[in-house]
């Protein structure tokens, strides 16, 4: 478990996809990803990201606040193919009624501290659709820079910025 000033961000449990699906399929909060997830798609996400941090310590995690434990998304670096190569890719989905409060920074933040420090990452990326400002600024205030832009054909063929961080 992670801990921030304001949120726990842990590894996906099963009965964790009753707690992330009204946010995963929030058309506003999913506004800039192919389609919101639907609920099999939900699990999907759950599973698989459960699964790879059994097995590598890595994968995106749910984010809940820590005094109340509600949960407002997720967060944290995967393997992702990203442009047709497999990268270390640090994403962050905080629900959109808690947009705007520090919140994306903060978890993101926190999970690229986690794999630089306990899995010795020495390349992460992020991407976002170029009109994408929120998680634009999200990257540039964790100091990751932009290497590229890309039309992303996993995302509606939308042009894409990727940000890398390398310590």
């Amino acid at each position: 478990m992670i801990q921030t000033p304001r949120t726990r961000i842990r590894p996906y449990g099963k009965s964790d996809v009753a707690l992330i699906a009204s946010i995963l399929s929030d058309t506003t909060t999913m506004s800039f990803w192919p389609r919101p997830l639907n609920e099999k798609a939900v699990a999907e996400w759950v599973e698989r990201n459960a699964g790879s941090f059994r097995e590598t310590g890595l994968g995106r995690m749910l984010v809940e606040l820590r005094m109340t434990g509600e949960v407002i998304g997720d967060c944290g670096v995967a393997l992702t193919e990203v442009d047709g190569k497999v990268e270390h890719d640090l994403g962050y989905i905080i629900h959109n009624s808690y947009w705007e409060r520090g919140l994306g920074v903060e978890c993101a933040r926190a999970c690229l501290e986690y794999a630089l420090r306990e899995k010795g990452l020495r390349r992460i990326v992020a991407n976002m659709p170029h009109d994408h400002p929120a998680s634009i600024r999200v990257a540039e205030s964790l100091g990751m820079d932009w290497e590229r832009s890309f039309a992303n054909h996993r995302n509606r063929e939308i042009l894409t910025r990727l940000y890398v961080y390398t310590p």
